[in-house]
């Protein structure tokens, strides 16, 4: 059974940053595109990233384009999503997904 756990989310100014991570397990996470999703409060899912199997092709939503970055050590099986310039409107749930597997959520709260 397939599993992904997010970290790293936590409480951050505007301007900050942050680092997610998720970890992927009993599945072959490597052989897969990985996304990062969001949800804001009482609002629907956002998509916000995707990354391919080996690492090479990235794509952002534009509302974080030029301030987020995806990335993945499949060595490792994990993904990434570092976050600068963090702006109120990113507080969210963060999700990665990848195959049919969901992830917890990690929270992102962007306030002074």
């Amino acid at each position: 059974q397939g599993q992904l756990v997010e970290s790293g989310g936590g409480l951050v100014q505007p301007g900050g940053s942050l680092r997610l991570s998720c970890a992927a397990s009993g599945f072959t996470s490597s052989t897969y595109s990985m996304n990062w999703v969001r949800q804001a409060p009482g609002k629907g899912l956002e998509w916000v990233s995707r990354i391919n199997s080996g690492g090479s092709v990235t794509y952002y939503s534009d509302s974080v384009k030029g301030r987020f970055t995806i990335s993945r050590d499949n060595a490792k099986n994990t993904l990434y999503l570092q976050m600068n310039s963090l702006k109120p409107e990113d507080t969210a749930v963060y999700y990665c997904f990848s195959n049919a597997y969901w992830g917890q959520g990690t929270q992102v709260t962007v306030s002074s």
